[in-house]
């Protein structure tokens, strides 16, 4: 692949609402000029996935009387817990350099660089001696797309293990007894790791990998940015972070080898009059999309399978597939 340009934005604060308005922000600036390598880190916050289910996800009033945030990020993939011993990082860039291994390899240079051994496992972790030290997520859009996730340097797992409250489906699926049983800091495998010499090491590894100059992004540009304060105010909203209430007629879910699906659905007079989908599923773009899909829908299971598949004519993805198929199998059981 050819040369890109690069750039490197770190951010100096330690709000996710201003983290993550300033990562969308960034996402036309990376469609046009090549492949930025933004860094980040959040105070005491959890961040949920695009479509996830706040209330089911979160501790949500523990986290608040303990002065905490919660914010949701534009990324499907499960909850995660951010402290100042967290480094969080983004590749945006366009369709054309996007890479995903090409980025993971950095993140996985830049811990050789540091002397600690580590490899890609699962759908969108970062491993070493088999604890998740990093977990991944992706986006794409029409402005762009980006791979971010954040890295266990030295943050507090106690916290996390108290704020996070993944399904018990989920925990079984993966062979596990707990969110602490399967996570590690860095500091666990070499004591004299910090925060800035990940950050460093990050940083060169980008750019052994891409080449470049890394010309530096000054973040504190944008905050007087019509587009920025627009993203701001989303992302601090109430009905960005939690979404339509989940008190619905009829609510069904399940686990799918790609993640977790739930459906609520408000019924009016035979059909579908709103449908919320909450998952973890890491296509959040496209799972995002498939509530509208059914609203209108009469309560069969065919037409509900139907109205799922058609806006993708021949090219169905396995999570639409699979949702599809389970509604028209499971429906008059489920109702």
């Amino acid at each position: 692949m050819g040369a890109v340009e690069t750039f490197i934005a770190g951010s100096p604060y330690v709000s996710p609402w201003i983290n993550l308005a300033f990562e969308e922000n960034m996402l036309p600036l990376a469609s046009d000029r090549g492949i930025i390598l933004y860094l980040w880190r959040n105070q005491h916050t959890v961040v949920i996935g695009r479509n996830q289910n706040a209330w089911k996800e979160c501790r949500t009033a523990l986290l608040e009387e303990e002065g905490g945030s919660l914010a949701r990020r534009l990324s499907g993939g499960g909850a995660v817990y951010h402290d100042l011993g967290n480094l969080n990082f983004t590749f945006l860039t366009s369709p054309r350099h996007y890479d995903v291994s090409r980025q993971t390899e950095v993140l996985i240079r830049a811990l050789q660089f540091l002397g600690i051994s580590a490899v890609r496992t699962g759908r969108n972790d970062i491993s070493v001696h088999d604890r998740k030290v990093s977990g991944n997520a992706y986006y794409s859009g029409k402005a762009g797309r980006f791979h971010h996730g954040s890295i266990l340097i030295n943050g507090n797992i106690d916290r996390m293990s108290r704020y996070l409250q993944p399904s018990e489906a989920k925990l079984r699926g993966k062979g596990i007894d707990s969110v602490r049983s399967r996570v590690a800091n860095l500091r666990e495998f070499q004591n004299s790791i910090t925060v800035d010499g990940v950050k460093n090491a990050i940083a060169a590894a980008f750019l052994d990998e891409y080449g470049g100059r890394g010309e530096p992004i000054d973040l504190c540009d944008m905050l007087d940015d019509g587009g920025f304060q627009f993203l701001l105010n989303k992302y601090s909203s109430r009905d960005w972070i939690y979404g339509r209430s989940p008190c619905f007629d009829l609510t069904v879910e399940r686990r799918f080898e790609w993640g977790s699906m739930e459906l609520g659905f408000s019924i009016l007079e035979g059909r579908i009059a709103g449908c919320q989908v909450y998952s973890d599923g890491m296509r959040g773009e496209i799972i995002a999309e498939l509530g509208g899909y059914l609203e209108g829908i009469p309560l069969d299971g065919s037409a509900l399978g139907e109205a799922l598949r058609k806006p993708f004519g021949e090219e169905i993805p396995r999570e639409v597939e699979d949702t599809a198929s389970w509604i028209e199998k499971e429906w008059s059981r489920l109702v």
